[in-house]
């Protein structure tokens, strides 16, 4: 089992800012994305005229000097904009990384307009030598409200308690709606073992096919409201760009988008859920989805989600001390789980699997399912004979 004791565990809550605290938030969003640009320009040009990449701290180091020149960063709290530098460190660190895999198109660090900049992060809420909440996002007024520094106390819907101890809080801007996201050292409490071991194959028709034969229906989300969402991106064309009219015809589109978002994550949540809830071991495949969505099954491929879901099963595994394991995916629609020959002849149809060896049939994806478990067991083999190891 994993030995892991804690994980981090966000918790979002919607808030309900006033107007002058609300139009407090969008000046930090402003003076934020500003110091990103600016901060993204000096690395530029002291690569370009002295060959060096600066660092996030030699950058933080400069605030100082920054507030007594531009007085109106001085209303930003300081953990804010020690933030922005550490945002863009990442985003060279990530893009050094891709560049050191030889990724085609490895998406050098870009300016951000208002549009991709929609939130700003506190560094610190907890004081772990006095074992208290600092002033960023403690709750007050019996919970009802929030502290957040240099905006005021803002009113908050917690509709869960907090868990752990709170390590850091982001303001999000989400189209129009406001929230807080807490980012929180729980302590893993793992679930009772069941003794039971799953295979889970994914595809576009049915959203998961278990080995034990169980179907999930993909409900299509974006399927479902794409009739809206062409209505309103065609408003969008027509409107006049930079106009009042457009931006509202954006934001409703963005709103529709929204809807779908979260769905499709609601969704995600329950099947995972329930599959860590009920098996100690879950396999599945270690698909490249970057990849498959560049196929003519974009559309339903984005629209299930499978990177977003396996993601969210790795991590509630990893809370309950349970295991999800990614396998590799190659041959395991036509290798027969009966007596091991693989062939694509055995693929009759869509869903039908007849083994041309032994005569075995079953349903394709249940079939699929089934290799995918076995090699997720520690006995498991793959069709070279080079044993699996599982992590």
């Amino acid at each position: 089992m994993n030995k892991t004791t804690t994980s981090i565990k966000t918790f979002k809550y919607r808030l309900y800012p006033t107007k002058t605290q609300e139009a407090a938030m969008f000046e930090t969003l402003r003076l934020t994305r500003t110091l990103y640009n600016a901060g993204l320009e000096q690395r530029r040009e002291a690569y370009r005229k002295q060959g060096k990449t600066l660092s996030a701290y030699t950058q933080q180091a400069e605030l100082t000097a920054l507030k007594e020149a531009c007085p109106e960063f001085g209303t930003v709290y300081s953990h804010v904009l020690q933030d922005v530098f550490d945002r863009l460190d990442k985003a060279y660190k990530s893009f050094f990384s891709r560049v050191k895999a030889g990724t085609k198109k490895a998406g050098f660090p870009r300016f951000k307009p208002r549009q991709r900049w929609n939130s700003f992060k506190y560094k610190q809420c907890w004081d772990n030598k006095k074992e208290t909440w600092t002033s960023c996002g403690k709750p007050v007024n019996d919970g009802k409200r929030i502290s957040v520094p240099k905006i005021g106390n803002v009113k908050i819907k917690l509709h869960r308690p907090l868990e752990g101890k709170p390590k850091s809080l982001q303001i999000l801007l989400d189209v129009d709606q406001w929230y807080a996201i807490y980012a929180c050292e729980v302590h893993n409490v793992a679930l009772p073992a069941t003794g039971s071991s799953i295979g889970v194959d994914v595809g576009t028709t049915w959203f998961a096919i278990t080995s034990d034969g169980g179907f999930v229906e993909n409900p299509r989300h974006l399927e479902a409201g794409l009739k809206k969402l062409r209505v309103q991106q065609r408003t969008v064309s027509r409107r006049k760009k930079g106009g009042n009219r457009r931006r509202k015809a954006v934001q409703s589109a963005a709103k529709t988008h929204r809807k779908i978002r979260r769905q499709r994550l609601d969704f995600h949540h329950k099947t995972a859920r329930s599959l860590v809830n009920t098996h100690d071991l879950i396999a599945h495949e270690a698909l490249q989805v970057s990849d498959m969505v560049k196929s003519n099954l974009a559309r339903s491929i984005a629209d299930v989600g499978w990177a977003s879901f396996f993601s969210l099963l790795a991590l509630k595994a990893e809370s309950a001390g349970k295991r999800a394991v990614a396998v590799d995916p190659r041959y395991t629609s036509q290798r027969c789980h009966a007596c091991g020959h693989t062939g694509k002849e055995n693929r009759m149809s869509q869903s039908k699997f007849q083994c041309v060896q032994c005569g075995h049939t079953a349903n394709a994806d249940v079939n699929a399912a089934q290799n995918i478990l076995a090699r997720a067991l520690p006995s498991g083999v793959n069709d070279s004979g080079v044993t699996h190891v599982v992590a």
